[in-house]
């Protein structure tokens, strides 16, 4: 590719961006979508993969076996990761990521989801293998973001492995593109382990086809405003007394929490 000029006329403002997370942001803001290093090293990162595959057993054994979850085509996704290895919490409370989040939301949003999510190898078919949204049938667009992906790659996303595709932009437009549109436009997005694919919960993308012999890891979340009701109801799963942290607690949804009667609405106002 030839050198891109920065000559110019004509402009008086200009976007500001003098770092990694300025820059992911931008990205974000304009197509779509971003890719974020998490920072960790790699003895963290082989920490994490041992969480996650220890996530995936303890979750397999809790329903009573993978054939059990293959039943409901779940034997692929683990819920609420962190429930079955805490040490996977940390991915949600990443603060480079939490800093692209706030900047794209509000400093006030909500953790809706942590799911493990494993694209099976040898070609297999799996839930992710479609175009959606990860707010599923919204025809809508927003001034500024409603929600945002982080999907935390235990693994590296190659073509091979079958890497998120993309279709940039479309957080900008109502309906699913045309044929012609995702033939022309559709972009695989690679990244090394570590990394985050940021992703507006509006663009439209999907998971392509995994043609190694290993099974490819990822644990996406789903952080939103926090008027955006949870997947899972965290403070009713993990209980009250699952972490004193009071920054956790509010991204785990405790503050806001619907009222079941009068009585509890009014001892939310008293709080």
């Amino acid at each position: 590719m030839a050198a891109i000029t920065e000559r110019s006329y004509g402009i008086h403002r200009r976007v500001a961006a003098e770092n990694d997370l300025d820059d992911a942001c931008e990205t974000l803001s304009t197509l779509g979508y971003a890719v974020l290093d998490g920072g960790y090293s790699p003895a963290e990162l082989d920490e994490l993969s041992a969480a996650f595959d220890a996530a995936r057993l303890h979750a397999e054994e809790a329903a009573g076996g993978r054939d059990v979850l293959r039943t409901i085509d779940e034997h692929n996704t683990i819920r609420v990761a962190f429930q079955h290895d805490r040490r996977l919490l940390a991915l949600a409370t990443n603060q480079r990521v939490l800093t692209v989040v706030r900047r794209a939301i509000s400093d006030y949003v909500v953790l809706s989801q942590q799911n493990g999510i494993i694209n099976p190898a040898n070609a297999a078919e799996y839930n992710q293998g479609a175009w959606h949204r990860d707010l599923p049938y919204q025809h809508v667009v927003f001034s500024r973001p409603m929600a945002i992906n982080a999907l935390f790659c235990v693994d590296d996303f190659t073509f091979e492995n079958g890497a998120t595709i993309v279709l940039p932009a479309t957080h900008k437009q109502e309906e699913f593109p045309s044929s012609r549109f995702v033939q022309s436009a559709a972009l695989q997005v690679t990244a090394p382990r570590g990394s985050y694919i940021l992703l507006d919960c509006m663009t439209y993308h999907t998971g392509a086809t995994n043609r190694t012999p290993r099974d490819r890891r990822a644990v996406n979340h789903v952080y939103t405003s926090p008027i955006i009701r949870q997947q899972i109801d965290l403070p009713a799963l993990l209980g009250e007394s699952f972490t004193e942290d009071q920054g956790v607690r509010q991204l785990l949804g405790y503050g806001v929490r619907t009222p079941r009667s009068m009585d509890e609405y009014f001892a939310s106002r008293r709080r």
